[in-house]
């Protein structure tokens, strides 16, 4: 016990003992000890009843408890609820100012921030910002749900995958359809969310200033190594034996390099799209293609298989499809040595399907799968210029499958190969036809 609680209790007890004493005094020169002893032991309890009650009223009340004098129990005890009253003060006083020097700083953010209470979806709060690029209003929008008051932006669906969901990329502002947003869904406790807008009008310009570029570079290099190839093809190296092998590798990088313009042109289209076609693509005919492909790029070095386990078409571009596919398959004979196994497996999965090309091939290592998909990202630079590839086919497979709303996973281990899955959501897997069942094995 501290000492001064320690002290109080002692002046308390011997204050209860002196009331005892004068009442037995008193009592002994009445003629009435016990009587009297009875009455002052009556007296302190109802006083210390009187006390509890003051400290329960003031409790209840919430009234301030003013600065004790003395030293006895009760004087002890307001002294610390006063002590508890003033560390409280000071806490809240600490929190309103941290609370107003956030919401200071949310303020300032260039960002628009809205707080969403997640089961209601209704706005809590939004910070300046939102106001320019959302079109809030406070306190006009504050407790209103937030899909119907930022109209037209598809944000109740997107709400709808919670966790889940993805970054929506530039999108227009209900307030300026030329000012550009970037909208993420932050949970950051149980009961809210953060839903937060980030301005991308001059990013978006510099993209399309970049995609213009590079696909006006590549249509105008696509003259030149016409002219080239046609003057290739009208020397004869029977006539100059000695320029045989410069006429060779001439032919195979001016080869290279059409091939490198092709898949820059086929990338800046599918950058400037935003939907892709809704036809029905028959993956039996598809699978039987991407065989076709596969047995002439390997030319028997490889142990190829085709599993079709999904009697199931897609809906999207056959096209498109078809590109990516091929550019996983290609990489796939690529990258695997002479005696290996490629096997291309489409089968169903707990959210639809999944078109998946496996290797026995190099293996990536996991250092570099964050960055595979990246345009011009070689692991092995070596490796790749000897294969012929041109660092633009998994960026090519991204972007195809972006627009048809799947998304690719890379399982590898160096050593042992790789497998590159593109998997399709239910909404866009349909029925095989039955002419087509049973078609590819």
């Amino acid at each position: 016990m501290p000492p001064r609680i320690h002290v109080a209790w002692t002046r308390t007890l011997l204050q209860l003992a002196a009331v005892l004493t004068g009442a037995a005094v008193v009592g002994a020169l009445v003629g009435e000890v016990w009587m009297a002893l009875a009455i002052g032991a009556l007296g302190v309890v109802a006083w210390h009843y009187w006390k509890l009650y003051d400290l329960l009223r003031r409790l209840t009340s919430r009234s301030r408890v003013p600065p004790p004098q003395g030293d006895g129990v009760w004087q002890e005890t307001d002294r610390l609820l006063h002590r508890g009253q003033q560390d409280m003060r000071a806490r809240k006083r600490r929190l309103i100012a941290m609370l107003r020097a956030y919401r200071a700083v949310a303020a300032a953010l260039p960002d628009a921030v809205v707080v969403v209470e997640r089961n209601s979806q209704r706005i809590q709060w939004f910070n300046t910002a939102a106001t320019t690029l959302l079109g809030l209003r406070m306190p006009r929008d504050i407790g209103k749900p937030v899909g119907p008051t930022l109209q037209p932006l598809p944000v109740a669906h997107w709400f709808a995958h919670g966790r889940r969901a993805e970054p929506m990329l530039d999108v227009a502002s209900p307030v300026s359809s030329g000012t550009r947003l970037e909208l993420r869904l932050i949970p950051y406790s149980e009961d809210l969310w953060l839903l937060v807008a980030r301005d991308v009008t001059k990013l978006v310009r510099l993209e399309q200033m970049r995609r213009d570029f590079v696909a006006n570079v590549s249509h105008e290099l696509r003259t030149p190594l016409t002219v080239v190839h046609g003057y290739l093809d009208m020397l004869d190296p029977a006539e100059q034996p000695e320029w045989a092998p410069m006429l060779q590798e001439m032919q195979h990088q001016s080869q290279r390099m059409t091939q490198l313009v092709e898949d820059l042109l086929t990338l800046s289209r599918l950058e400037a799209q935003d939907s892709i076609g809704e036809e029905t693509v028959s993956m039996a005919s598809m699978l039987a293609s991407l065989r076709r492909e596969l047995t002439m790029l390997s030319q028997g070095r490889h142990t190829i298989g085709v599993d079709d386990a999904s009697a199931t078409d897609l809906v999207g571009s056959p096209r498109e499809l078809h590109s990516a596919f091929s550019n996983l398959v290609s990489n796939a004979v690529r990258y695997t040595p002479a005696g290996g196994r490629i096997t291309i497996r489409y089968e169903a999965t707990a959210h639809g399907v999944a078109l998946a090309v496996e290797d026995t091939g190099y293996g990536i290592p996991a250092a570099h799968l964050p960055r595979i998909t990246e345009r011009f990202y070689r692991v092995s630079t070596s490796r790749s210029r000897e294969s012929g590839g041109t660092g633009l086919g998994l960026a090519i497979v991204k972007h195809v499958l972006h627009l048809h709303q799947a998304r690719l996973e890379i399982d590898s281990e160096v050593g042992r190969g790789s497998r590159f899955a593109c998997h399709f959501t239910a909404e866009r897997v349909r029925p095989r036809e039955a002419a087509y069942l049973g078609a590819t094995g």
